[in-house]
């Protein structure tokens, strides 16, 4: 099974290439600049057609959800406009296409976690051109599977997880927004999740007609309460550890609005595709280990 990834240097990108060297049957390709530059119209596509993998995974983005306020027209080509050509051009020679979403689609309303056939009322470019992204995605490749995802973290790249570690090195408190509630997932346990999801595909498994899906971290939390466990682990492994305060959300003022609750639920994906993602505790303290082993080699 070839699989096509774009981006190479992402938290997902990068936990695929971790995770797929236990996967003997993943022939695991990148679409990634300089060669493929997603801003650029039909950079991609022709990346596709060159490669002709089995599956596509969408996994690049514009991710600076501040940022995106101020160039709504890049988001809205590297998160919608190049994945509709990444649909459209995986379906030209035969592959699905899996498209990375989040949970920013929803303006955080709900006090329960947001199920796939809930409204969605993005607050900002960023939720917005993703949700495009999703849109086109459906339209141009009927084997599709949309997975929504949250929180991500990881041990590679930017990330909270790694900005909280690095935080304590320096600052023996750090105020955390704390009403801000949501499914934090490992990069790791998603690319898992994508692997098995592709290995069905591959073997003829559904979704024939498309599918979206909701993928994170079992549980719920706040950011304050992400950053604690953080600290907690860092502290059982001798790290540098920082005491955690809450703060409101208008204590940390960004430019774009971010919904007050944006868990999800993540049980169709289990019923129908056999998965279900560790407890986001779970998984925070196995990457915490990660990134400590590699400060010490």
């Amino acid at each position: 099974m070839k699989l096509l990834v774009t981006g190479r240097a992402g938290q997902l990108a990068r936990s695929l290439a971790q995770r797929a060297v236990d996967h003997a049957d993943v022939e695991l390709r990148f679409a990634a600049r300089p060669e493929v530059d997603l801003a650029k119209p039909g950079s991609l596509a022709a990346a596709i057609g060159s490669e002709r993998p089995d599956v596509v995974v969408n996994a690049a983005a514009y991710t600076a959800v501040d940022e995106a306020e101020n160039e709504p027209r890049l988001a809205q080509r590297i998160n919608a406009d190049a994945a509709g050509e990444a649909a459209a051009a995986a379906a030209e020679v035969g592959a699905a296409i899996i498209q990375i979403s989040t949970d920013y689609v929803f303006d955080g309303n709900r006090d329960r976690p947001y199920r796939e056939d809930d409204r969605v009322q993005p607050l900002g470019v960023y939720g917005r051109t993703k949700l495009t992204g999703e849109e086109q995605v459906r339209a141009a490749n009927p084997r599709h599977a949309i997975l929504r995802t949250a929180w991500l973290y990881s041990p590679f790249g930017r990330n909270f997880v790694q900005s909280m570690m690095t935080a304590a090195r320096s600052r023996p408190v750090l105020t955390v927004v704390d009403d801000q509630r949501g499914s934090p997932t490992s990069a790791l346990d998603l690319a898992d999740a994508v692997l098995v999801l592709a290995g069905r595909w591959s073997s003829g498994g559904r979704p024939a007609g498309g599918a979206t899906y909701h993928v994170a971290g079992s549980g719920v939390t706040s950011w304050c309460g992400l950053a604690d466990a953080v600290m907690v682990e860092c502290r059982t492994l001798g790290l540098p550890a920082a005491e955690v305060r809450p703060i409101a959300t208008e204590d940390w003022p960004t430019r774009a609005e971010r919904p007050r609750y944006s868990a999800l639920d993540s049980g169709s994906f289990a019923a129908e595709i056999g998965v279900v993602l560790p407890d986001w505790r779970v998984s925070v303290r196995s990457v915490v280990r990660q990134l400590a082993r590699e400060v010490a080699a």
